[in-house]
C-alpha cells in the first residue's frame, strides 16, 4: 500500500479555510522535449474528446483526500470523463466524483522513482484505469513507452499491444512525441501542426477548384457567344 502524504492536521480550522493551490511555481517540464510531448497531448485529446463529457488536464494539481491539501499529484496529461466541461484551476477528487480514466507521466531518469514507484502504486489504488509513462528520451525505458491498466483485481498489468481501451487508440513513438491513431479506422490523429498543414490544403484544392470552374465557365461564355454570332442558339 501507498503511504499518502498527508498535510499535519489543522483542527481549528474551518473547510473554508483550507486552500488548495493551483500552482507550485515549478516549470512545466524539465526539457523543452517533455513540454512538447504534453501540449501536444494535450492538444490532440481536446480535439479527439471534443463533443464527449470528458475534461484533459495537463500538469494541473489532482487532489484526491478531502481537506488534505498536500494530498496531491499534478499528473502530466489526464483524462477524466462524466464531469461538467469546463476549465478547472485544479480537480479534487471528492468534488468530481470521478476518478480519473487515463493519465499519462512524461517521465525521465529523474523523475523515474516517483513515476514507477509512488505514482504508480498510488494511480492504482486510486483506481485509474490506464497509466502511461512516455520516455522521450529513452532514459529509463528503451522503447520510450510502457503502459498499464488494470485487471479485473484492480491490479496494473503491462499493456503489451500498445493500445489504449480507455480511448480506444493505438499508440505509437515518433520521435519526442506520441502518436495515436484510432481503432476503428487506423487514422491518425492530427498534431496542431499537421492540423494547420491540412486546412491550408483543404483551401488551396478549394481555391484551385474555383479557379477551374472561373475559367469552365469563361470558356463556355466564350463559346456561347461565337455561336451567336454564327446565329447558332447555344442548347440550354
Amino acid at each position: 500500500m501507498v503511504a499518502i502524504t498527508e498535510e499535519r492536521s489543522l483542527s481549528s480550522a474551518t473547510d473554508a479555510e483550507i486552500i488548495y493551490p493551483t500552482s507550485d511555481g515549478e516549470p512545466l517540464a524539465e526539457t523543452q522535449e517533455h513540454s512538447w510531448a504534453i501540449l501536444i497531448t494535450l492538444s490532440i485529446f481536446s480535439q479527439y474528446l471534443k463533443g464527449r463529457q470528458a475534461v484533459v488536464f495537463a500538469n494541473q494539481f489532482f487532489y484526491y483526500i478531502e481537506k488534505k491539501p498536500m494530498a496531491r499529484v499534478a499528473p502530466d496529461v489526464m483524462v477524466v470523463f462524466d464531469i461538467p466541461v469546463k476549465l478547472y484551476g485544479n480537480y479534487k477528487l471528492w468534488e468530481g466524483q470521478q476518478t480519473p480514466a487515463i493519465i499519462f507521466e512524461m517521465t525521465s531518469a529523474g523523475t523515474k522513482a516517483t513515476d514507477w514507484n509512488f505514482k504508480k502504486m498510488l494511480y492504482e489504488q486510486l483506481g485509474v484505469q490506464e497509466y502511461w509513462m512516455f520516455d522521450p528520451y529513452g532514459d529509463w525505458i528503451p522503447e520510450q513507452l510502457c503502459g498499464y491498466r488494470l485487471n479485473d483485481e484492480g491490479l496494473y498489468k503491462p499493456i503489451t499491444d500498445k493500445c489504449s481501451e480507455v480511448l480506444q487508440l493505438r499508440l505509437q513513438t515518433e520521435g519526442y512525441l506520441i502518436s495515436f491513431y484510432r481503432l476503428d479506422n487506423n487514422q491518425k490523429l492530427l498534431t496542431p501542426d499537421e492540423l494547420l498543414l491540412a486546412s491550408q490544403e483543404a483551401n488551396r484544392q478549394a481555391e484551385e477548384s474555383e479557379q477551374r470552374a472561373q475559367l469552365e465557365k469563361a470558356r463556355a461564355d466564350r463559346l456561347a457567344e461565337k455561336l451567336r454570332q454564327l446565329g447558332v442558339e447555344a442548347a440550354d
